[in-house]
């Protein structure tokens, strides 16, 4: 019986991937289930969510918060590579490789989003954005195309964009400077730059998708 392969693996860097070598071989030999990563990727999510609440009584964990985020997103690079090294790919794996990353997008804008330092209403608009654009990379994959990676704003640039919010707001309290930039705080834009690059990825997204299944169906 022939080895189970995924229908889609996410481009990852080479650069990023070497960074969990290792620990793809420890976990094979050690019998870890790629499951229990991807639960792990959201127990990451929610100690980022933590942090970024504690930041409203002490702007340090700000700091730290973008650092879980970042442990979330390796997590979501190691379920993939671990299950396809062990062999335990198959179609489960595919739902819980992805469902828990949507799960960890709510649940970190949602810590941003009451963080005390933005608007709650851009938090929560950045984690609805967040979850459609990766409907409609699935989407592409439901409906018989390739699944849609691409765009501006995929997962890792939505937590890159919270990570620089983040820490320049940190950097402005230090300095006893207004964390107000033009009109909006610095993690308002941040998460206002999640809801543009969101919909632009989006819109990309679909597009591709549109014109892929037309050439499938002019090949018919």
């Amino acid at each position: 019986m022939a080895t189970y392969q995924p229908a889609s693996r996410r481009p990852i860097a080479n650069i990023f991937r070497r960074t969990a070598g290792g620990a793809t071989q420890f976990c094979v030999s050690r019998g870890v289930h790629p499951d229990a990563i991807s639960y792990a990727s959201i127990a990451a999510a929610i100690l980022a969510a933590f942090c970024f609440l504690r930041a409203r009584y002490s702007p340090v964990w700000l700091i730290v918060a973008p650092l879980f985020c970042y442990v979330r997103l390796w997590c979501n690079m190691l379920d993939g590579m671990v299950a396809i090294a062990s062999g335990s790919a198959n179609l489960r794996g595919e739902i819980l490789n992805d469902f828990p990353d949507r799960v960890s997008d709510v649940i970190i804008f949602a810590g941003v989003a009451h963080s005390g330092w933005m608007n709650p209403f851009a938090g929560y608009w950045a984690a609805i954005l967040a979850v459609l654009t990766a409907y409609a990379g699935t989407l592409a994959q439901a409906v018989g195309a390739s699944r849609q990676f691409g765009g501006i704003m995929s997962k890792p640039w939505r937590m890159v964009a919270l990570h620089l919010g983040a820490w320049l707001t940190y950097l402005l309290v230090r300095l006893n400077h207004s964390i107000y930039i033009g009109s909006l705080r610095a993690l308002d834009w941040a998460c206002l730059i999640v809801i543009l690059g969101c919909i632009r990825t989006i819109a990309q997204r679909l597009t591709r998708t549109m014109r892929e299944l037309k050439a499938k169906q002019g090949n018919l």
